[in-house]
Formats: C-alpha cells, structure tokens, sequence
C-alpha cells in the first residue's frame, strides 16, 4: 500500500483546549458583541456563552470533578447544553454527551460503561435518569480483582438539574471568569458513540485535536462557512455529526448556531427554519423524506438557504431528486463517523453528484480494500479505509475492537465503499448489512432506492434474513406514503406483491426481495438511525410466536 500521508491542514500547538479554540478566540478577536446563539427565548452574545461557560466551570469543579473526569451531559438543546459542554472542557474534563430521551435500559447501561463524576439533566428527564441509576451490589459481592464492588461507582456523584431553582442560583453565583485547564492536544475531550445498530454502543474516545482538525478540514473549506451563516440542525447536539455542524463548525468563526429542544418533526423545522431564516441545515435521510413528502412543502420557504447537508445514513439518489425539485437548495452528501469525528467523503457546494459521496475532504486520505488490506481497483466494492488528524484513540474498554479497526494511521470502517473513474465514491453498506445472494454482493441501498420510486413508497429498509437451508435472502420493511395507500393497493392484488414485481422489473432477479412487510414506523437506535438488527430478528419472533 503507498505511505505517502495526506498533508495536515492544521497542526494545534502541543497545549491546546477547544474550549479556547471554539469560543475564547472569539472573544480575543473583538467578536464578543456578536450572536453566538439564537433560541426561543431570545438570543446569546459570544460573551454571554463565554460568562455561562466559565460558570459551568466553576460550578463543576466545585462539585469535585477534577480535569480527565467525565461529564454527563443529558440536556435538550439550549444555552445550558452550550455552557455546559464548553464549562467541562475549559476545566480539563471530559464530556460525555447522552440522548436526554433514552430508554431506561438505555440509560442504565450508559451510566454503568461511562462511570461519569457528574450528570446534568432537566426536571423532565431527571425522574428517569434517577429510576435507572444502578443500584451498588451488597458490599460482600467481590469481584475478579478482589475489589467489592460496593466500591466501583455505579452512578454519578452528583446529579444536577439545570433548571432547578436552586442550581439556577448556584449557578448564578458562580465568577464569570476562569483560567483554562492547560490541555495537551491528544488529550480526550468528548466522547462519541458508535451506531448500536449491531450491539451496544461502544464510546469512541476523542481528542481536542480532533474537532479542531475537521473544523479546519470541512467546516470551513467544504462549507465555506462565514460569520454571516446562521446554522440550524435536525439531529441534536448530543450526537457528534450535530456538534460539530450547528456548534463547533459556525462558533469557529464567529457564526450563529439556532437551537430548539423540541424533538424535530416536519412541522417543527418548518417553523424554525421561517422563525430564524437559517442558511444551511444541517439534516439526514429520514427528515429530508419527511420534509418532501409533508402537505405543505410546497408552501414551505427555504429561499434562506445556501445550502444543506446529509449524512448518517445514506441518502438515496431518489430522495435526492426529490427535495431538489421541490426547493432547489444544494444538498450535499457526505460520510463520517464517530470514529473520526466528522464528514472526511463529501459532496462540494459547487460539485454535487447525487447517489454519491463526493471526493475525500482535504486533510484526510480514503482508499477502498479488501479483507487482506490491499487497495483495490476503481469499480470494485471493498472496506472503507481512512486516515487523516481526526482518528480517535480508541474504544473505551474495548481492547479487541480497538485493535480491529484502528491500524497505525488508519481507521478500518466497517463500511463498504465503491471508487468510480472519476474519483467519486459510492457508499454500498455497513459490512454486516452486505448480502451475499446466490453469490453475489447485493447493497441494501441500491434496492431500498428502488423501492423509494414508488408512489406508494415513504420509506424502506432491506434487510438479509437467512433462511431454513441457512442460506441469505433479502427482506424489505415498507413504510407506506399513507395509510390508504396499503388498503387500496390490498384491493388491487397486494401493496406488498406489487412492490415485489416492481423491483424485478428495474434490477436483477437475485435483487427482488423475497418478501416485503408493511408498517407504520421502522425501528430506530439512539442516534434515529434504522435498526437493522432488529428487523433482522423480526422474523425469528414472528416464526416462534407462530410456534408457540
């Protein structure tokens, strides 16, 4: 394989801390008096963050966490979530940052793998997070290590919830000024979380260097973002794709990010984009469906665009199509992960090819290989293979998966990857969403895309389901446009069945699927991706549900 590595876009001094980089600079540049944050109720200068921020410090560090210390952050999107992220980093700790709507299982498995000092919740979801707080074993229970296990901390120190009339005051009475933590570069800043679409998450433990490096690399040379941009986001803060477009990226040069706490429906966007006038969005897949297919798109103005953006699942070609000829505003589709960070494969504002990922961001080098690691000719499917300053440093107590997926410079995706003649690539699929029919790769995407050009599509999702000879076979899960549509097409010979013939009129035989199923909503993981392993298991549910 060559060695030649792709050329650092920014190299930070060797004592570094984004919380400097993201919104101390700003301040050092003059650039307090601007708008940092606009919200419901009102707006935040640059200055005012910055005030919060050191609060949060002060108050944390008074609670005992000390710097390396992680931080749960349980917040709706809000200046809180804000103050307190940029107030764990300023004083060298950690963040860790959770879905504040989490199921209780969910919860406590976070609680018990993260093992945080402190956790910031509101008063809607603090009655949750404390009914799933592990409960600490009988003192006499001793573990491996002959350490009982009445000793290892199994929930936070303290739990504060931010809108407390009593934390308010706390808060309030903290100095607003505040000496940063001296961090080295490679020091862990925030962790992320893998999918959890095959297990459960894994935290992925990433460095200050990091987020400033993507924000070097895609914030500011793919976006082309200005302190004139105001950002609006449909995924939440909590989860890193978000982070960095609608609060690192525009805070890095003095932009304005505009925040709701609302979970996003069509309706609400609509609102939001026409009560703030945003001029990129920051979006996925599914909300894009949704926008296109709501009542009143058409009447819908999103003229205040310059552009949008979509990633964590990918976007299919005919989704594509369709939101831009209903708004024509430039949507570009690009991949990252956790893993390292952020976008590294995108589309660019003034070269958008849909159905594709674009060309690797500047900074960051991605080849296509096969299971030996050898880079593989343009037109063949192999693993996604990347490099560049954003690499994590690992899995949190995740010795062997750490090891399979993190060799030397490059991080290993378990993603699947075409590279075409022109240097664009193509996503194909997680590996373990890969079929193998009758001895052939089969993409869920390209038949999930076909499904969507019917009329009577809204959403699909294809899955392999193996079957009694312990072969592999394609399954579909329909999501209907609308309830009527499965009744109508019932009368006529079956939604289902017509779907059937529709994809083997358009692809090979091998690609029909062997059976489509019709429901009101598809399963999603934490970050509102597709569960796939749970329709995989749906099946075997029904088959003993059936037998018992």
């Amino acid at each position: 394989m060559r060695d030649d590595a792709p050329q650092p876009i920014f190299d930070p001094p060797e004592r570094f801390n984004i919380a400097e980089y993201f919104l101390g600079d700003r301040i050092r540049e003059g650039r307090g008096g601007r708008r940092a944050l606009v919200t419901d109720g009102g707006e935040k200068s640059y200055a005012e963050v910055e005030a919060l921020a050191n609060r949060y410090g002060h108050l944390l560090r008074g609670a005992g966490v000390r710097p390396e210390e992680r931080v749960l952050i349980a917040l709706p999107d809000g200046p809180d979530f804000v103050g307190a992220l940029f107030g764990a980093l300023r004083i060298g700790a950690v963040g860790v940052m959770l879905n504040p709507y989490l199921r209780r299982d969910e919860i406590s498995y976070f609680l018990r793998y993260t093992r945080g000092a402190v956790l910031l919740v509101d008063s809607g979801c603090a009655p949750f997070f404390r009914e799933a707080m592990p409960a600490a074993p009988a003192a006499e229970t001793v573990g491996e290590a002959g350490i009982a296990w009445s000793e290892v901390p199994s929930a936070p120190r303290e739990t504060l919830v931010v809108d407390d009339a009593a934390f308010v005051e706390r808060l309030r009475a903290q100095p607003t000024t505040l000496k940063p933590w001296p961090t080295h570069r490679d020091d862990p800043a925030l962790w992320l979380f893998s999918g959890g679409t095959t297990g459960r998450p894994k935290g992925v433990v990433q460095t200050h260097a990091s987020f400033a490096n993507t924000t070097e690399c895609y914030g500011k040379r793919v976006l082309g973002l200005t302190e004139d941009d105001i950002t609006l986001s449909v995924p939440k803060l909590f989860f890193g794709y978000a982070t960095g477009s609608n609060l690192f990226f525009p805070f890095s040069v003095g932009a304005t990010a505009a925040l709701f706490p609302e979970r996003c429906t069509p309706d609400v966007l609509f609102e939001r984009i026409a009560r703030f006038r945003p001029t990129v969005l920051v979006n996925v897949p599914t909300m894009i469906r949704l926008m296109v297919a709501h009542p009143d798109a058409a009447a819908s103005d999103l003229s205040c665009l310059r552009l949008a953006t979509s990633a964590g699942e990918a976007l299919p070609p005919e989704l594509h199509r369709r939101w831009r000829d209903r708004w024509g505003v430039t949507l570009l589709d690009g991949l990252g992960t956790a893993e390292m960070w952020h976008i590294f494969l995108s589309n660019r504002p003034d070269e958008v090819y849909p159905g594709t990922l674009g060309r690797a961001v500047s900074g960051f080098e991605v080849r296509v290989c096969d299971d030996e690691g050898r880079e593989l000719p343009d037109g063949e499917v192999g693993w996604l293979w990347v490099r560049g300053g954003s690499r994590a440093l690992g899995y949190w107590q995740r010795a062997r998966a750490t090891a399979d997926a993190f060799r030397g410079e490059w991080y290993v995706s378990g993603d699947m990857i075409v590279r075409d003649e022109r240097g664009l690539f193509r996503y194909c699929g997680r590996g373990d969403d890969m079929l193998k029919v009758r001895g052939k790769w089969l993409s869920p995407g390209e038949v999930e895309d076909c499904l969507l050009r019917h009329a009577a599509v809204a959403e699909a999702a294809v899955v392999g389901v193996p079957t009694p000879e312990g072969l592999v076979e394609p399954v579909a899960w329909v999501v209907p446009t609308k309830p009527s549509a499965g009744r109508a097409a019932g009368r006529a010979g079956g939604l289902a069945e017509g779907l059937r013939e529709f994809v083997a009129s358009r692809l090979p035989t091998y690609k029909t699927p062997a059976a489509v199923h019709l429901v009101a909503e598809l399963p999603r993981t934490h970050l509102g991706k597709v569960d796939r392993a749970a329709l995989r298991d749906r099946p075997r549910r029904q088959d003993r549900a059936a037998s018992s």
